[in-house]
C-alpha cells in the first residue's frame, strides 16, 4: 500500500491518460446493424474515419457520447467544443476560415489551463508523456547520463515560432501535419500506421540522445501550454524547513530547472515549464513538497 501511495500521482496520471484515450475510442466508433442484399442481418463496428458500409442501415448505436474527435479538435458530451490552441493558431495563420466552434473550443481549453492547471496537459493528457516517461525510467535504470546533443530548453519556443511561419507560408498547419502527438493519438483510436515510426524515434531520442529531449526541448505544443499556464493557480510549493537536501526531487523531475529553490527557501514553483506531474512530491520523503492553490504563507515565489 505504501508503494501505491508513493506513486499516487503517477498512477492517477496513467488512469487519466488511458481513460481519455478509451473515451475517444468509444466516442469515435458506432455499432451498426445492417441488412445485406440477401436479407441477412449483421453487425459491424464503424469508425468516423471509415464511414462507408455495404447494406441497408437498420440501427446505429454510438458507443459513447462523452468524447469524440481527437486531441486537436474534439467535442465533450456531443456539444462542448475543445480545441488545441496551437493547432487552432496554426490553421488561422495558414489562412483557414475557422468555424466558431473551433475558436470557442480553443478559448475553453486556454482558460482551463491558463487559470487552473498550467502546463498539466503535458503530464496528464498527452499520450507521448507515457513514451517519454518510459525512456526516462530506462535512463535511470541503466545510468544513461551523458547527452549526445545539447539543446537549450528555449528551443521549443523557436520551433513554435517556426511552425507558425511555415504554416503562414505554405497554407497548412506545418507542425500539425507531422505532430507525433497527433500521430500517436489518432493511431491508438483509428489504427496505427506510419505514426509508430515517429513515436519510436522520440522514444530512442529521449533514451539515448537527450533526457526529456522531445517534451522539454522541442515540442511546440508544450511551449504553447507553458505560455498559456504561466499564471495558473495550481503550483508545487516547497517548505525549506522540512528539506534535507536529498535532491531526489531534482533527479526525478523532467524539468529540473524549475526546482531552483530546493533547500534554499520557501517558495512556489512559478516557472511555466512545470508539467504538474507530481513526481517530485512522490519521491520526497521529507514532506517538503506539496501541491498548492493560490499560494501560502511566508513564500518568496
Amino acid at each position: 500500500m505504501s508503494k501505491i501511495l508513493k506513486a499516487k500521482y503517477l498512477l492517477l496520471r496513467r488512469m487519466v491518460q488511458l481513460g481519455i484515450m478509451i473515451l475517444f475510442v468509444l466516442g469515435n466508433y458506432a455499432l451498426l446493424e445492417l441488412k445485406t442484399s440477401n436479407g441477412v442481418q449483421k453487425a459491424m463496428l464503424l469508425s468516423s474515419e471509415n464511414a462507408t458500409f455495404e447494406g441497408v442501415l437498420v440501427s446505429k448505436t454510438n458507443l459513447s457520447h462523452i468524447l469524440s474527435g481527437d486531441l486537436s479538435f474534439s467535442k465533450l458530451f456531443g456539444s462542448i467544443p475543445l480545441s488545441d490552441p496551437f493547432a487552432t493558431l496554426q490553421l488561422f495563420v495558414a489562412g483557414g476560415s475557422l468555424a466558431f466552434d473551433i475558436w470557442l473550443g480553443a478559448l475553453i481549453v486556454s482558460l482551463f489551463y491558463g487559470i487552473f492547471v498550467g502546463r498539466a496537459y503535458c503530464g496528464w493528457v498527452c499520450p507521448i508523456n507515457m513514451v517519454t516517461d518510459l525512456s526516462a525510467w530506462l535512463r535511470r535504470r541503466f545510468s544513461i547520463t551523458t547527452p549526445l546533443l545539447n539543446l537549450p530548453r528555449g528551443f521549443k519556443y523557436l520551433v513554435l515560432a517556426l511552425s507558425l511561419v511555415l504554416s503562414f507560408l505554405f497554407g497548412f498547419g506545418a507542425f500539425e501535419a507531422i505532430s507525433p502527438v497527433s500521430m500517436l493519438h489518432r493511431g491508438i483510436i483509428f489504427g496505427m500506421g506510419f505514426g509508430i515510426l515517429g513515436v519510436g524515434a522520440i522514444f530512442l531520442f529521449d533514451l539515448f540522445v537527450l533526457k526529456n529531449g522531445f517534451c522539454g526541448h522541442i515540442c511546440p505544443i508544450g511551449a504553447t501550454f507553458s505560455l498559456i499556464g504561466k499564471f495558473s493557480i495550481l503550483k508545487v510549493r516547497h517548505k525549506v524547513q522540512n528539506c534535507t537536501k536529498c535532491m531526489k526531487c531534482i533527479e526525478i523531475c523532467p524539468e529540473k530547472q524549475v526546482l531552483d529553490m530546493i533547500g534554499k527557501r520557501d517558495a512556489r514553483v512559478t516557472q511555466m515549464a512545470c508539467i504538474k506531474c507530481g513526481r517530485c512530491i512522490e519521491v520526497c520523503g521529507d514532506n517538503a513538497l506539496e501541491f498548492s492553490i493560490l499560494g501560502g504563507k511566508n513564500e518568496n515565489a
